[in-house]
């Protein structure tokens, strides 16, 4: 987590930017709060921000002409929050910029684990450099390697999962990015939270106790099929681990 990351919660309930607040500063995020677009305003002018939080329904002036604003100015990443939560209001705020749109009220590991994606994205977005196509063409051979362990074999390209036994074993994509968060980081007990962070993506249902439903969801998957029974083990009160050896094919 880099500590320096700092997100402003734009909100005019004091009950709600207090509890994001505290929640987002316990897990290492440095957060300040404003009530209403103007001191939002204020605050940009004082510190850079790497992403706010903000709300639509406010007294005055509203969320989407803050962010209009924003966008305006090349402002920060923005995930929206709002109590009416209909698909027209989503589509809205999306394609006026924002990055994210959460109906309220929110569970907060949910409004988390977007932040953390939309954080992600926009970081490797700024980072990446241009690749010489000796470079391409390298990261695309080890894109394509297969990852092997217990007879299996797991293709992130095809984005393919086969047992011992030759048989294709379907995964939704929320399964496909927990299991590659499991071969990728093998033999090591992962905590629920570094599961957001590997397994999650721009629209994952992972967050909260949902990683113990999906993590139950893949194991089903694999014990129907020989030799799967005991690849991801329950690690008490830490997580849980991928326990085979895993090479590149």
């Amino acid at each position: 987590m880099d500590l320096a990351t700092r997100i402003l919660v734009v909100d005019d309930d004091v009950g709600i930017r207090t509890l994001m607040s505290s929640f987002l500063g316990k897990h290492g995020y440095q957060t300040d709060t404003a009530s209403n677009p103007a001191e939002m305003r204020a605050m940009l002018k004082q510190r850079r921000y790497d992403l706010i939080v903000l709300d639509v329904m406010m007294p005055g002036e509203d969320g989407l002409s803050a962010l209009r604003g924003l966008q305006r100015h090349d402002g920060p990443p923005v995930i929206m929050l709002s109590a009416v939560g209909t698909d027209v209001d989503r589509i809205v705020g999306l394609e006026m910029g924002a990055e994210d749109y959460l109906a309220k009220p929110c569970n907060p590991r949910e409004l988390l684990a977007r932040i953390r994606t939309v954080l992600r994205r926009n970081t490797t977005s700024a980072e990446r450099p241009a690749a010489t196509s000796v470079e391409a063409e390298g990261a695309a051979e080890k894109r394509e390697a297969l990852l092997l362990f217990a007879g299996w074999s797991f293709d992130l390209v095809g984005r393919t999962l086969v047992d011992a036994k030759g048989q294709l074993v379907n995964l939704s994509d929320s399964e496909f990015r927990l299991m590659r968060a499991f071969v990728e980081h093998p033999r090591r007990v992962l905590s629920r939270d570094q599961l957001l962070d590997y397994a999650s993506g721009q629209d994952s249902e992972l967050y909260d106790r949902a990683i113990d439903v999906q993590v139950s969801r893949l194991r089903r998957k694999l014990t129907t099929h020989d030799g799967g029974a005991d690849l991801v083990r329950t690690v008490r009160s830490e997580g849980y681990m991928f326990v085979a050896p895993v090479t590149k094919g």
